[in-house]
């Protein structure tokens, strides 16, 4: 009898529609979001003023949308909300040290095509990209 009437019951109960699934569920999403990335990371860590340390260097190549690379950044025009998404894919939330847009440009942790940019974790870049997650 018990089953019946929960059959019964749950029959009442309306269908809801949720909408499509999001296409970053799952993706690391740090505590700063996508403005802190806008304001900070983009600006402290991918494109940086010192031409040989940013991820972009002058003239195309390297992580803009010309150099080839599985990260691709848009330049021209700059489009922060992909960008964003873009990275998303590289960080790890649950251990910022270990995402792959730190590991790869700072020195003696993954090998990076582009060499090392960033010698230690106090260089201001590292420090702003650890920001992101508080």
């Amino acid at each position: 009898h018990g089953v019946a009437f929960c059959a019964l019951v749950l029959a009442g109960c309306p269908t809801v529609d949720l909408g499509d699934t999001p296409a970053d569920i799952g993706m690391c999403n740090p505590s700063g979001g996508e403005m802190y990335f806008e304001q900070q990371i983009w600006p402290n860590f991918v494109v940086r003023n010192d031409v040989m340390s940013s991820c972009i260097r002058a003239g195309g190549g390297c992580h803009d949308q010309t150099g080839g690379n599985a990260l691709s950044f848009m330049t021209a025009p700059v489009d922060f909300k992909a960008n964003y998404k873009g990275a998303q894919v590289y960080l790890n939330c649950g251990t910022p040290m270990m995402s792959e847009l730190l590991t790869k440009p700072l020195q003696g942790l993954d090998f990076h095509q582009g060499g090392d940019l960033f010698t230690d974790t106090t260089d201001p870049a590292v420090q702003a990209f650890l920001g992101w997650f508080q």
